[in-house]
């Protein structure tokens, strides 16, 4: 099975990580793709053109990362799978909440980047006031005791505050967030934390 990825893509991110902590790296190539790109090798196998996709041995191409992951949980048994299932709400939760505020900020970003005179103030403002209430809960939630298992709402978190770190300074997220802070930086000893952070912009 070939995992295709972008280095800066923190979905993809979530993905690369889960392949080194269920040690499929035997069975699943992690290649880099291209993005916004009409030559991408991507396309061919998801024409959606965004990553991560993982194309199976009969060709069939699983795309988005939840189903990404669903399928890399289905190749160890269960007592090591990272996604949590309907027995475990509050972790579903914490997932969902997460991939909510990953989408935000990519759209926060993604406005950024456009030149200064086709930004819409309106949108940037919404996604940082909608960042800072997602952060803000997520410092409760970890406050709480949340996060505390490696889960796929842990490595979605780290992934989103590692992209927000190196790619989208423009949100200062550590900022009255101690617990969160304190998660990240404990999770950057982790060698599937490690072996992916993102490049810089």
């Amino acid at each position: 099975m070939r995992l295709y990825h972008a280095p800066g893509s923190p979905y993809a991110r979530i993905a690369r990580m889960a392949v080194i902590e269920l040690a499929l790296a035997d069975r699943v190539s992690v290649e880099e793709a291209t993005l916004r790109d009409p030559a991408s090798v991507l396309l061919p196998f998801n024409p959606v053109g965004r990553v991560p996709a993982l194309v199976m041995d009969d060709g069939t191409t699983i795309t988005e990362t939840t189903p990404v992951l669903m399928m890399l949980d289905s190749l160890v048994e269960p007592a090591r799978r990272l996604l949590p299932g309907p027995d475990a709400p509050r972790a579903l939760a914490a997932y969902g909440r997460v991939l909510g505020m990953m989408d935000g900020i990519a759209v926060w970003n993604r406005e950024l980047r456009r030149p200064e005179h086709e930004r819409s103030p309106g949108v940037i403002a919404l996604e940082a006031l909608r960042a800072v209430r997602i952060a803000d809960a997520l410092e409760r939630d970890a406050a709480a005791g949340g996060f505390a298992a490696r889960d796929a709402a842990w490595f979605a978190l780290v992934a989103l505050l590692g992209y927000c770190e190196v790619r989208h300074p423009s949100f200062a997220w550590r900022q009255g967030r101690p617990v969160l802070s304190a998660l990240f930086d404990a999770a950057q000893a982790r060698p599937s934390v490690a072996a992916t952070v993102p490049p810089p912009r």
